[in-house]
């Protein structure tokens, strides 16, 4: 990204995530009398969870009709990335490339579901006979009595250099071009920033516990995000990463490589066998 800056690229860049907002979402203090009579009263428990999906940049702040939001399924809430697959994704990262107006830079993480690769290559805990299929329909020769881990070498001789993502394939041919973001380095994304504003706010605003409500309270409150919103947060993460990418050049400058050369023969304790020798 900070290339990109530097190089004064002209495209807009977008920034995608998702998030969750559960049902009992709530600010951490609020008031109630002491005999718990009056003020607010708060559902033990989280409730219900909404999954939130959604795209912007500083241009144009929240793409127009690029916003998901859908009721998490019954099963593991602790984590919501699992209730958002490989196909969901793909069905609403296709839409917002739909809805972009202009050619852009897209910056997103590595998320499994945004990890998709053009040719998904047998792994090692594959079975044979899928092993055996994907090597017919790449027109290579085997015998049926290699064993697995032959089977996996000749799919090693077929591995790219290069991964190639699906989603990154899919903009490319739109026009577009796909930015990863570093592992764990969420705070170069500043629709982490706007999701902590809508969250604020729902909390602030949550005065029902309803999943209905709350839903609605997250369209009205997405909505109400400006596109000044956007630039402050883009530029607060402009600035992180400026500053970590000075960091890393000095780091290289300073941490020059250290080589050394052993000769045959040489070893640490050859002069102290000499300083022996001498005494």
């Amino acid at each position: 990204m900070c290339t990109l800056r530097k190089n004064n690229d002209p495209r807009p860049v977008v920034y995608l995530d998702e998030t969750w907002v559960n049902q009992n979402h709530s600010r951490s203090h609020i008031w109630q009398n002491e005999e718990n009579t009056e003020g607010f009263k708060v559902p033990t428990g989280k409730g219900g969870r909404l999954i939130d999906c959604h795209a912007g940049s500083k241009s144009h702040g929240f793409i127009e009709g690029a916003k998901m939001i859908f009721r998490s399924k019954s099963g593991n809430i602790r984590d919501y990335h699992s209730q958002i697959n490989a196909e969901v994704f793909r069905s609403w990262f296709i839409e917002m490339l739909q809805s972009l107006e202009e050619v852009c830079v897209i910056v997103m993480d590595n998320a499994v579901y945004h990890s998709m690769l053009v040719d998904n290559f047998p792994k090692s805990n594959a079975r044979k006979s899928d092993i055996q299929e994907w090597l017919t329909k790449k027109n290579i020769n085997f015998s049926s009595l290699e064993t697995v881990a032959e089977l996996l070498e000749r799919v090693k001789l077929l591995l790219p250099t290069q991964e190639k993502y699906e989603l990154d394939e899919l903009a490319l041919k739109m026009g577009h071009e796909v930015v990863r973001l570093p592992p764990y380095h969420c705070q170069y994304n500043p629709i982490e920033m706007i999701w902590a504003q809508v969250k604020r706010q729902v909390a602030t605003k949550n005065t029902t516990f309803k999943i209905a409500d709350v839903e609605k309270l997250i369209h009205e409150v997405i909505d109400s995000v400006t596109k000044e919103d956007w630039i402050n947060c883009v530029r607060h993460t402009e600035k992180i990463q400026e500053e970590d990418y000075k960091k890393e050049i000095h780091r290289e400058v300073i941490l020059e490589p250290i080589i050394l050369t052993i000769l045959p023969g040489e070893s640490s304790t050859d002069e102290d066998d000499d300083d022996e020798d001498e005494l």
